[in-house]
């Protein structure tokens, strides 16, 4: 079987990082992006280089018409997707809690939370065997700050987190009979582009490993999850995160 993956947020950090390793390992890459045409195309191009497949496609994983856009862009340049990185993410305001404004609210809880579910649904309907699919295989991106809670600083997206948490744990059940895995993965402090700079500096060497972890560790994982390697692991929260709780 054909292994297509769908990566949301897939231009750059751990997006970008997975859809590499993954090109590597025989998957034909769909790319999403938002906003940096130029980041997915690079990403793009380096899989296409390397003799792998790949399509960078825009879609705001927020809007339920632009995911079904999305996925149909991808039924028909590479095929029904196979196997799903619900990876876009977002911070947009940092802060006290009280003082987060609504549009925060909103823009948060529709790319963090409406946007996995959107793309899950979509998924599911391509992949499930109830639904004439061949089964698959789907990772939900969390982050460690589900069980931290980020106080004073992104309470907000711990909560989205926690939602992703949770939605893994029944969708993970729902689907374990129609031939679909569903798994997280929780990265601790990660040296892309969303921490501060200042965060990495003075929280990484604190840590139990002593250092931030990279991108390509974190894809090691989505890896590991996605292969047959993972076939009876469903409703998992794999934590990497470099010795920290």
């Amino acid at each position: 079987m054909t292994k297509i993956v769908l990566i949301t947020g897939g231009s750059r950090g751990i997006g970008a990082a997975c859809a590499r390793l993954l090109a590597g390992k025989g998957y034909e890459v769909a790319i999403n992006y938002a906003g940096n045409s130029e980041a997915a195309a690079e990403v793009a191009a380096d899989i296409l280089n390397a003799g792998g497949k790949a399509i960078a496609v825009k879609a705001d994983v927020g809007d339920p018409e632009a995911v079904r856009s999305l996925f149909a862009t991808v039924d028909r340049e590479l095929g029904p997707v196979t196997h799903l990185v619900n990876n876009a993410g977002i911070i947009t305001e940092r802060g006290a809690f009280v003082e987060m404004s609504q549009e925060t609210v909103d823009r948060m809880l529709d790319v963090n939370v409406k946007g996995y579910i959107y793309c899950c649904q979509e998924a599911v309907r391509r992949m499930s065997t109830q639904h004439g699919g061949k089964g698959g295989a789907i990772v939900n991106i969390s982050s460690g700050a589900a069980h931290i809670g980020s106080a004073n600083d992104s309470i907000l997206y711990a909560m989205t987190k926690g939602a992703v948490n949770s939605l893994t744990i029944g969708l993970s059940q729902e689907l374990a009979r129609q031939g679909v895995r569903v798994n997280t993965l929780s990265p601790g402090l990660i040296a892309t582009d969303m921490p501060p700079a200042d965060k990495l500096a003075a929280a990484g060497p604190n840590l139990p490993m002593g250092r931030p972890g990279t991108a390509e560790e974190i894809a090691h994982g989505v890896a590991y999850l996605l292969s047959e390697e993972a076939s009876y692991t469903s409703g998992a929260n794999l934590r990497i995160a470099g010795g920290r709780p």
